[in-house]
C-alpha cells in the first residue's frame, strides 16, 4: 500500500555547521551498530549485531502467522510456520550491512539514521530455500519481479507503506536465498524479524525484508517506494539514480589497546601491536586488505585468511610497530573483481553504499 499524505519527514542534505538533530538521535537509540570490539567474534551474537528497524516492531501472534504466496504463479501458497519448519533446513554464515553504513561521515551529511562505521553483522542464518517454494508455486514463465511484503508498515517522506522490497527472479531463484527462521541456533528475536525473515546472502540488508508476511510474483519490475525511491544513489534530487544492490568491499580494524571515554581515540603502548580484524564483499571473495598507520599515505599488506563460507566475513591480521606519537589506521580491502575500497568519500544524496575506509585515531604512548 502507498498512500501519499502530509510529506513529515523529507530528505534532505544537511546544512555546512548542523550538528546531529534530535531525530537523528532518537533513530540512533531506536537501531544500534555493532560494537567494533565484536569483529573479534566469528559469529556476532544475537545482542551484538547490527539492527536497523524501519517503523516498529510489529506484533505477530506465531500461532497464527501465514505466508502467503501468490501473483503470476499457477498453484498459489499458504504455510503456517509449522509447515515451513518442516521443509528442508538449510544454515548459512552471512555477513549482512546495513547500505547507509558510513552515512554520517559524509560531507554534506545525508539527514537519516547517522551510522558510522559499525551497521555489520555476521551471523548464521537458518531456514528453507525460497526456489524450491516458487517452485511448487509454479511461477508462469512471464514473471519478472519477486516482491516480499512485510508487516511493518509507516510512514517514509510523505508515503504510507507496508516495508516492501522486490528481487528479479533470478536472483530470488539463487539456492542461498532463505526464508530464515533461525538466527545462531535459536529462534528469530522480534527485533530481527520473528517468525520469518528473507536471507538474500551478499546483498545490503534493505533487501533482507523482516517479519515477512507475503511473496508476490509480478510480470513487470517491481516500483514500490523502498525500490525505486529509497535506496538509491543519485547526486541530484531529480535523478532515479542507481539502485543499492550488493555490498561493496569494506575491511575494519579491531581497535587496539583501550579506548578514551568521549572521543574512543585509541591508547596503546609503543612496540609491536597486533592488529586484527574483519572483510567482506557481496561481489566477490576479498583477496587483499591492505593497512595504513599515517592516515592513508602509505599501505602495507595484512595476511587475509579465507572465508569459512562464501559470504561470511574474512579474518585478516598485521604486526605493528608502533612508535610514540599520534597516528591514525585505516585498512581497505580490495575483492576478487578488482573493486576496491575508496580512501576519499563517494557521495550520493541518500548516503547508500559508502565504503571509504575506517580512520582510526590511535595515541602510541613511550
Amino acid at each position: 500500500m502507498t498512500t501519499p499524505i502530509e510529506d513529515l519527514g523529507a530528505a534532505r542534505i544537511a546544512e555546512p555547521d548542523e550538528g546531529i538533530s534530535v531525530e537523528e538521535l532518537r533513530l540512533a537509540a531506536r537501531n544500534h551498530g555493532m560494537p567494533l570490539e565484536a569483529l573479534r567474534y566469528d559469529v556476532t551474537p544475537h545482542g551484538l549485531h547490527y539492527l536497523l528497524i524501519h517503523y516498529d516492531i510489529p506484533e505477530i501472534d506465531e500461532s497464527s502467522w501465514l505466508l502467503r504466496i501468490d501473483g503470476l504463479v499457477n498453484l498459489p501458497l499458504v504455510l503456517d510456520l509449522d509447515e515451513l519448519r518442516r521443509l528442508p533446513r538449510v544454515t548459512h554464515t552471512v555477513t549482512m550491512e546495513c547500505a547507509g553504513n558510513g552515512r554520517a561521515r559524509l560531507s554534506p551529511r545525508p539527514v537519516s539514521q547517522p551510522w558510522l562505521d559499525e551497521a555489520v553483522g555476521c551471523a548464521r542464518w537458518t531456514g528453507t530455500p525460497l526456489a524450491a517454494l516458487l517452485d511448487r508455486a509454479a511461477v508462469e514463465p512471464e514473471a519478472v519481479d519477486v516482491v516480499f511484503t512485510g508487516a511493518d508498515h509507516g510512514l517514509d517522506r510523505g508515503v504510507e507503506q507496508d516495508y516492501e522490497r522486490a528481487l528479479p527472479l533470478a536472483e530470488a531463484m539463487w539456492p542461498e536465498v532463505l526464508l530464515a527462521y533461525e538466527m545462531n541456533g535459536e529462534p528469530l528475536l522480534p527485533q530481527h524479524g520473528a517468525p520469518v525473515r528473507l536471507l538474500v546472502p551478499g546483498w545490503y540488508g534493505m533487501a533482507h525484508v523482516k517479519w515477512l508476511r507475503r511473496i508476490t510474483v509480478l510480470d513487470h519490475e517491481f516500483t514500490g517506494y523502498q525500490q525505486s525511491v529509497s535506496y538509491r544513489m543519485s547526486k541530484e534530487a531529480d535523478e532515479p539514480g542507481e539502485p543499492v544492490t550488493r555490498i561493496r568491499p569494506r575491511a575494519l580494524v579491531c581497535p587496539p589497546g583501550f579506548p578514551d571515554f568521549m572521543t574512543r581515540q585509541r591508547i596503546v603502548d609503543a612496540g609491536t601491536v597486533p592488529l586484527r580484524g574483519r572483510a567482506w564483499s557481496g561481489v566477490a571473495p576479498v583477496l587483499r586488505v591492505a593497512v595504513s598507520t599515517d592516515g592513508g599515505t602509505t599501505w602495507q599488506d595484512a595476511r587475509v585468511h579465507p572465508a569459512p563460507e562464501r559470504y561470511a566475513w574474512q579474518a585478516w591480521d598485521w604486526e605493528w610497530t608502533a612508535a610514540p606519537g599520534h597516528h591514525e589506521l585505516s585498512v581497505r580491502a580490495t575483492d576478487a573483481s578488482g573493486l576496491t575500497q575508496p580512501v576519499d568519500q563517494p557521495w550520493n544524496r541518500q548516503g547508500m553504499s559508502n565504503n571509504m575506509v575506517q580512520r582510526l585515531p590511535v595515541l602510541v604512548r613511550g
